[in-house]
């Protein structure tokens, strides 16, 4: 079993995410707003949420935080990183409620999650991406230290749909 792990930033303590959070993940999941963005579709009932939380519990490789804001105690985000075997980078994301956007909360996290996996496992690659409409979410990539490599493709969970991704990468 992995170690469980948190991480205290100045707004936020990063916590390992479970199921007992799926009111508050539900929040987001549930957003379209959202869900645009993510490789999930937007999530119309809870049970499917639960199972991937469950699943989140019993991964071994990778590290899901939940992100709660230390002023009032919200679960307000999560995200997660791990390796990729294959290419020795470290990839990582995240997802915060549409109230949260534009605070800063997914920089702060995003970089908290790398100065972990730095500390922790001596980790100095790292990779990430985004769907080319959300650029916000390349500004964070870039404010961790990232650059822009190139172009991929996201495709939903589902298959519902397609759209062009950002490739983001760094040495840390």
């Amino acid at each position: 079993m992995k170690q469980r792990y948190e991480i205290k930033t100045e707004r936020l303590l990063l916590r390992p995410l479970t199921v007992a959070d799926v009111d508050a993940v539900w929040q987001w999941c549930s957003d379209e707003r959202v869900a645009r963005y993510m490789v999930y579709p937007t999530y119309t009932e809870k049970e499917p949420l639960i199972e991937w939380l469950r699943s989140v519990e019993e991964q071994e490789d990778v590290y899901e935080f939940a992100f709660v804001r230390l002023s009032d105690g919200a679960l307000i985000g999560s995200g997660s990183i791990g390796p990729d075997r294959k290419t020795g980078f470290w990839g990582f994301g995240y997802n915060l409620r549409y109230d949260c956007w534009g605070k800063g909360y997914a920089t702060e996290a995003a970089k908290a999650m790398i100065d972990f996996a730095k500390t922790t496992f001596g980790a100095t690659r790292f990779r990430s991406s985004h769907v080319e409409p959300n650029l916000a979410s390349g500004h964070v990539m870039e404010k961790c230290g990232l650059r822009f490599v190139g172009y991929g493709e996201f495709e939903k969970l589902d298959g519902s749909c397609k759209m062009r991704s950002m490739e983001y990468e760094g040495i840390l």
